[in-house]
């Protein structure tokens, strides 16, 4: 697809999109999205959850390779490694770990999946076209700093990502669909291990890419995950008297 924007145009308008992600992210501290555990038929029609999990995920990736087709990639360029790390996360997030999770019969707001196919659309199509327009990498570029640096939190995020939602599906049985609470590895020390990993990986992407895509993209990642951290921790605290005092929201021993 064509440059439609010029890089002044293309970067006032991440800038707004990151603006947005912030006043979002105030939003969601009041109120909690309702999604998983916070599902409510209140917010109109239902979709099911698996299917809501693969629309919602296979959106970005469509709206990505609408900009730069994988035919047009040089993957052993900087900008290709950086296509492949990105494709290797939503390959994973859009038909692995929907298959994985053990939530039968359970339903999501048609608005919420709809709302997550915008978001996925906007930052895919960002990245994208960051990629197939705008980007100019040295050929040296992936040994630099920012890129080593990005490379190791980037991969550290999604080990900790995956270890933690593998051990989140393995608390229940076939064909149980109520809560646990989780003991062990790192949520022995946070409430949520899963997203402080991604949080970590697309700060990570933001490094590594050295983008104002990826940093809106990490923007908005945080605005949608440290309020969904925060509540986590609420509800467990509520529902399960035992819960560790020591246990903190996302960042082990401070916060």
């Amino acid at each position: 697809m064509n440059q439609l924007l010029s890089l002044q145009q293309y970067y006032l308008f991440i800038g707004g999109w990151s603006a947005l992600g912030i006043i979002t992210a105030f939003y969601l501290l009041r109120r909690e999205a309702p999604y998983g555990r916070y599902t409510t038929e209140k917010w109109g029609p239902m979709v099911s959850n698996k299917l809501g999990w693969i629309l919602m995920e296979t959106t970005v990736l469509v709206s990505f390779f609408v900009w730069q087709p994988p035919a047009t990639v040089k993957w052993t360029s900087p900008a290709g490694v950086m296509t492949g790390m990105f494709l290797l996360h939503y390959l994973h997030r859009s038909f692995v770990y929907p298959f994985m999770i053990r939530t039968r019969g359970k339903k999501m707001p048609l608005v919420i999946m709809l709302s997550a196919m915008l978001f996925n659309t906007v930052n895919g199509s960002l990245l994208g076209s960051w990629f197939a327009h705008y980007a100019q990498y040295p050929d040296d570029w992936c040994s630099s700093v920012p890129f080593i640096v990005g490379t190791l939190c980037f991969f550290a995020g999604m080990l900790i990502n995956w270890s933690a939602d593998y051990h989140l599906i393995g608390l229940r049985g076939k064909g149980e669909t109520g809560y646990k609470l989780p003991r062990g590895r790192l949520f022995e020390y946070v409430t949520s291990p899963n997203l402080m990993g991604e949080i970590l990986e697309w700060g990570g992407y933001a490094l590594l890419t050295w983008s104002a895509p990826a940093l809106a993209f990490f923007i908005w990642t945080c605005a949608n995950l440290v309020p969904r951290a925060a509540a986590n921790q609420r509800w467990y605290r509520q529902r399960f008297p035992d819960y560790p005092a020591k246990r903190r929201i996302l960042i082990p021993f401070l916060w």
